[in-house]
């Protein structure tokens, strides 16, 4: 490394520091970068520049040039930063007095480069890589630095801004763990310097009159309270509390959602051991006092917290929830429904008024049902959420949004002629709707449920974005009507599934594609929950259901046909894998089947149904569903054949693991003693069952597929190929054998993927195998046992496995990129290398 570097430092430093040379972009500077990160990690940083004063010379002639690159410029900060991360390479750049002319001012942040936005960001990127020990602090502090950084908190740029607030936060942290040996309180005095002038500086701004730099302190404090919860956090809480309490009392909303994720943030710090209450009574105040809208995402936060008071929660719970209980007491007869909540914690009308807006309306409910999903999502909830009132609710909002509810009050009226058709609201109604279907649920609502679903599906207006959100919710709830459904109430399945089953015969004769799709996942998905339910079985088999399935394996769109084979796959659990198949004629074919879908591998010109093709394929023999151990052969050897020149990828990978599954089982089978699942054999036994698993494998010309998928353009392919090569040399070459088949033969110098690939291009795996004179014998058992043991499959293994990292970030390759850059004549490309 250190002969490289004296190499390639000085011409490096030479084209940065070059004024005319313009042609450095930011990937290469970014690489650059990278190798100096990778430099100093090697050797120390002050080692790296005190053997090669050509960094100084470099920095020093950037600084000399009168109008800079600004790209230069940033990348010199950042560079700088660097080196000066460690405090003796820092003292050294400081005795060459180069930090304060790049940082300080009399260097880029007063001359006309500092308009440039990446110029700025370098400086802040640069202050951030120094900022490893007190000496960087200092210089920050007592130089004017930090009132630099104060102010690009407020920079034009979003970038630089973000930047510079989280380099306060670090900095802050760095101060106060670096320079303090007791625990701090309140006093100033007991505070170190730099963290004093960045905390005076947030009271400062939190109490100025400026919204701007309210703002700023408030997502400084957002950033510091989600980073940090050391317990000095809680000594800087006592002294904000007061005036965050202020923001909540005051009228003007500007500062107000600021707060909400300050307050989470508290929450989840230190904060939450206040044993004075103050926090959470500062948490209760804003769910009183933010708008609905602002509370909500308050409300949630503060929900997922397992060691928040139970009060504070009920009240974040009824916040959450008042947007529903207004829905259900307008759509909702006089003192039919009592609503959700018993009080609420914000005036109602307030709601009332927001759901009374259009635009507001929708925004709010959106919100609200996200949340509610977000929370049901969880596996626990340390509150009870009011389930049945909750349910009936969301099918109000459903019933609102298709017109079929006829409202109780003027404000259901307003609210449906907003929600009428409304997309938005209907998706989220329907994925808070799918989630309730497993918690606690209501048995007498079951019916009025379905009728809601039902009617979505059955209607031609039904989007088909919302038609697939009703599909999911109704599977869900399908699957939890099984296990809810008693001896009395089988009556009822019964009729829900024949409606489901007849507006799935419509929906599959769809015109539109995605209709089709949808139907045929919806569908899958049944089977996947429901194929051990006889009366699930029972009414699909007698419903036309299985013949439009599978006429759709011909469908004109790919996706289509991609989908229809996955649930004809499915649908052989039933028509043909059952314990008592279906006796109907001959409606249900196996072998028919099984041939469509074989020509569908080889022939479809899409790729989606090809790779859903052998999903199916693997699907059905992990599940046993092929046959005796011949049949598999035969069925694995046909399907491999066809994969192993399918054009796309993922098709051919899909095989490789239809071939892994296929070794896996076919060696427990037949007892081998190193299969976990199969039984203890003698050592006679054993070696006869693997000569016979190599055999099956042989004949399925299982090797030739895995040694072709070796040198596959595509490296998963390749990796998945050498990964299953690997498995089964252990399964049939001892140590003994792997260490006498390597060391004879004249084989080809350096087994590698690349002579490898070669030899195989030309028909020849090793040319001092046993062959017959053509090529490589690969259902030749002795061949492939010495094929296994002679080729290094471990360096095939770890060339195949190495990151694209190793090139593009690799000295070879920077020196491409500066020599691409500077020009490529001889001296230049000799000098470099």
């Amino acid at each position: 490394m250190t002969r490289q570097c004296s190499l390639l430092l000085p011409r490096v430093c030479a084209a940065l520091a070059d004024p005319q040379q313009t042609g450095f972009d930011d990937t290469c500077l970014e690489k650059l970068l990278d190798w100096f990160r990778q430099l100093t990690g090697f050797d120390p940083a002050v080692k790296l520049v005190q053997d090669n004063p050509c960094l100084t010379e470099f920095i020093t002639s950037v600084l000399a040039q009168p109008e800079p690159s600004p790209s230069i410029v940033s990348f010199t900060l950042r560079l700088a930063g660097i080196l000066a991360a460690s405090e003796h390479c820092f003292q050294h750049l400081q005795q060459e007095k180069l930090l304060v002319r790049l940082f300080g001012s009399d260097g880029p942040l007063n001359s006309a480069v500092w308009e440039d936005a990446s110029v700025r960001s370098g400086w802040v990127e640069g202050v951030h890589n120094m900022m490893h020990h007190w000496s960087a602090l200092h210089f920050l502090c007592s130089g004017g630095g930090i009132d630099v950084i104060f102010a690009l908190q407020g920079d034009r740029s979003l970038f630089v801004a973000s930047a510079a607030s989280q380099l306060l936060v670090d900095m802050l942290t760095l101060s106060i763990e670096s320079e303090t040996t007791k625990p701090l309180t309140t006093k100033d005095c007991d505070w170190p310097v730099c963290a004093q002038m960045i905390i005076k500086h947030i009271e400062d701004s939190l109490q100025s009159s400026s919204g701007s730099h309210i703002t700023q302190s408030l997502k400084l404090l957002t950033r510091l309270f989600a980073s940090c919860n050391a317990t000095w956090i809680e000594v800087l809480w006592l002294g904000i509390a007061n005036q965050i309490e202020s923001f909540l009392m005051e009228e003007t909303l500007e500062v107000q959602p600021m707060l909400v994720n300050l307050l989470i943030n508290m929450a989840w710090s230190l904060v939450c051991s206040d044993t004075e209450g103050r926090f959470w009574a500062l948490v209760t105040t804003a769910l009183e006092r933010l708008t609905p809208v602002q509370a909500g995402p308050l409300a949630v936060g503060i929900l997922k917290i397992y060691k928040c008071p139970q009060d504070v929660k009920i009240q974040a719970l009824t916040v959450l929830l008042q947007p529903m209980d207004c829905i259900l007491k307008a759509a909702s007869q006089p003192l039919e429904y009592a609503g959700l909540l018993d009080e609420s914690v914000s005036d109602p009308a307030t709601v009332e008024s927001l759901l009374s807006s259009k635009s507001s309306c929708i925004s709010l409910l959106c919100q609200t049902l996200a949340h509610l999903e977000e929370l049901l999502s969880l596996v626990s909830l340390s509150v009870d959420l009011p389930y049945t009132p909750l349910q009936r609710s969301l099918m109000a909002i459903l019933q609102f949004c298709n017109g079929f509810l006829t409202p109780a009050s003027p404000l259901g009226s307003q609210i449906s002629r907003i929600l009428i058709n409304c997309f938005r609201v209907q998706r989220s109604a329907l994925d808070v709707l799918a989630a309730l279907s497993k918690r606690k649920v209501c048995d007498t609502l079951i019916g009025s449920l379905f009728d809601v679903l039902l009617a979505y599906l059955e209607s031609p207006n039904t989007n088909p974005t919302v038609l697939k959100k009703t599909f999911q919710a109704t599977s869900k709830w399908l699957a939890c009507l099984q296990e809810l459904s008693s001896s009395s109430q089988w009556q009822q399945t019964e009729k829900i599934l024949e409606d489901v089953f007849l507006v799935l015969q419509k929906r599959l004769c769809s015109p539109c594609w995605e209709v089709r799709d949808s139907s045929l996942e919806f569908l899958t998905v049944l089977i996947k929950c429901l194929r051990d339910q006889d009366e699930f079985r029972q009414t699909l088999l007698s419903s036309e259901v299985p013949r439009l399935t599978e006429s759709l394996l011909e469908d004109p769109e790919s996706y289509v046909r991609a989908s229809a084979v996955t649930a004809v796959g499915h649908l052989a659990f039933i028509t043909y894998f059952a314990p008592e198949p279906p006796v109907v004629g001959n409606q249900y074919n196996k072998e028919n089947t099984v041939a469509k879908l074989q020509e569908i591998l080889s022939t479809d010109p899409e790729g989606f149904p090809r790779r859903a093709v052998i999903d199916v394929f693997t699907m059905w023999l992990r599940q046993g569903c092929t046959g005796q151990l011949e049949d598999t052969e035969q069925f694995v050897s046909r399907v491999i054949q066809t994969v192993e020149h399918d054009l796309d990828w993922e098709v051919r990978l899909g095989g490789l693991e239809l071939v892994q599954l296929f070794c896996r089982q076919t060696i427990c089978q037949l007892g081998f003693p190193r299969c976990p699942y199969a039984p203890v054999s003698s050592s006679v036994t054993s070696a006869a069952h693997q000569n016979e698993s190599l055999q099956i494998f042989c004949r399925a010309n299982l090797f030739s597929f895995l040694f072709r998928s070796l040198c596959d353009c595509d490296k998963p392919v390749g990796q998945r190929a050498c990964d299953i090569l690997l498995t089964l040399r252990s399964d049939f070459c001892s140590d003994s054998t792997l260490k006498d088949s390597q060391g004879t033969g004249d084989l080809p110098g350096g087994h590698g993927l690349a002579w490898l690939q070669r030899t195989l291009r030309q028909g020849s795996l090793a040319q001092n195998f046993p062959t017959d004179g053509s090529g490589v014998d690969f259902q030749d058992p002795e061949s492939m046992i010495l094929a296994l043991g002679t080729i290094d499959l471990i360096e095939l293994h770890d060339e195949l496995n190495k990151s694209s990292d190793h090139v593009e970030k690799s000295p070879q390759s920077l020196l491409q990129d500066i020599l691409a850059t500077v020009g490529t004549t001889e001296e230049n490309e000799a000098d470099c290398y």
